[in-house]
Parts: C-alpha cells; sequence; structure tokens
C-alpha cells in the first residue's frame, strides 16, 4: 500500500502484476477508498465503457462535474473530450482494473487522457507483457514503476486461510488438520485459499463435521482445467 501512496504522492504511474488471485484488486480497491481523487475504472471492454466509468468515477470525486442527461446521443470522442476537461480540475490519478490486452484505442486514450504524466496510472495485469498490457509498456519501462505480487509464504498463507475460516465462521472437526494442505494446493495464493474455504461450506464436501478435503482438491483442480 505504501508503495501505492509513494507513486501516487510524485505523481508517477505503476504497474501492478501478479498471478490470478494474488490479490492485486483487494489491493487497488483499498487504496482507491483511502484517495478521493483516484478515478477507478474496475474493466474496459470498449473505449466507450471506459470514458463513461471515468466520467462517472470523476462525478463521484467532485458532484462539481457534471454528467450530461444526452449520454447516449454523444459519441466517444465528444465524452472522452469531457473527461479530457474535468481532470484539469484537481490532480487526479486513474486506477485500472482487470486490464487484459486492451485494444489499441483503449491503450491510445490511456495515453491520451495521461497527457504526458498529467493524470498519472495505476493499473493492474498478470504481468507486464506486451500481451497483458500492450502499448502501455512505456508506463512501467523501469522497476520502480512496477510491483510485482506473488503467492505468499507457506506460514503466512497458513496464517492468512486460518483467518480467513475464522472471519467466515467456517469449522469442521478436522479444519486445522486440511489447513496446510489447503495452502500447499493453492501454492499460497489467497484467491485459490478463500475459493476452497469457499467451497468447503456445500453440502458434497462434508462428511458430518468434517470436510472432505480430497474430493475438494480434486474438484479444484478440474475446476481450474476447465
Amino acid at each position: 500500500m505504501g508503495r501505492l501512496r509513494d507513486q501516487a504522492r510524485i505523481r508517477r504511474s505503476l504497474l501492478v502484476f501478479g498471478p490470478e488471485g494474488v490479490g492485486k484488486s483487494r489491493l487497488l480497491r483499498t487504496f482507491v477508498e483511502k484517495q478521493p481523487l483516484a478515478l477507478f475504472v474496475e474493466q474496459m471492454r470498449s473505449p466507450r465503457e471506459f470514458v463513461l466509468a471515468l466520467l462517472q468515477a470523476l462525478h463521484s470525486a467532485d458532484r462539481n462535474i457534471k454528467v450530461p442527461e444526452n449520454l447516449s446521443t454523444l459519441s466517444t470522442t465528444s465524452l472522452k473530450g469531457i473527461v479530457h476537461r474535468a481532470l484539469d480540475t484537481h490532480p487526479f490519478l486513474m486506477v485500472l482494473d482487470h486490464l487484459d490486452a486492451p485494444s489499441r484505442v483503449v491503450t491510445g486514450m490511456i495515453k491520451d487522457l495521461n497527457y504526458y504524466g498529467r493524470t498519472p496510472v495505476i493499473f493492474a495485469s498478470r504481468s507486464p507483457h506486451m500481451e497483458d498490457i500492450g502499448a502501455l509498456r512505456p508506463f512501467c519501462a523501469s522497476k520502480s514503476e512496477r510491483l510485482d505480487l506473488k503467492n505468499l509464504p507457506a506460514q503466512i498463507a497458513l496464517e492468512f486461510a486460518r483467518r480467513e475460516a475464522e472471519k467466515n465462521e467456517l469449522w469442521a472437526s478436522n479444519l486445522e488438520a486440511i489447513l496446510p494442505s489447503l495452502v500447499e494446493w493453492s501454492d499460497g495464493n489467497p484467491g485459490a485459499i478463500l475459493h476452497m474455504l469457499k467451497m468447503a461450506r456445500f453440502p458434497q464436501y462434508r462428511a458430518g463435521d468434517q470436510i472432505k478435503a480430497h474430493i475438494l482438491y480434486i474438484d479444484y483442480r478440474m475446476g481450474r482445467r476447465s
């Protein structure tokens, strides 16, 4: 979290990357909650969806920035112009989640709105490679502009699993015995741990007061392959 705050303070962009389930989205959401001028876009399936999400985020950050009533009649170019002018009103930053091989049009729009660093971009992807972040690679050309999130070490992952099970009131007489297995099967990935803990609530993985761990594991692995 400190790294994101530092990048925002010095007005520099940052790529947050790591495997699925490692906690990229959770980190960005927590950061956005504490940054009133962070414009959060969860997904960007099209250029129009992207500028509409930015416009709504701008309005949420400053109610003086009005959202036009006739959005459906405005072109994407017109909407981008409205966003462009609104970005001049405060030192905003864009926070983009689930970046997944964005189109050339979307990356061009992000670069245009960034305007040589005027509006920094903090964005999340599975990797820093071209197939995941496309033409946005110049935003994170150096290591200081990248944050590599990794799976948790075994002991920390075990503490995480134990804490999440308690928080969600998951109980079984063999829970403490199988939590190390869940950590091993997940390779310490927080998202995978949470997924298996959720599965452990379903009747097909319960036998009385116990969790049928090996059946849960088989189904978890089959689900990952599908």
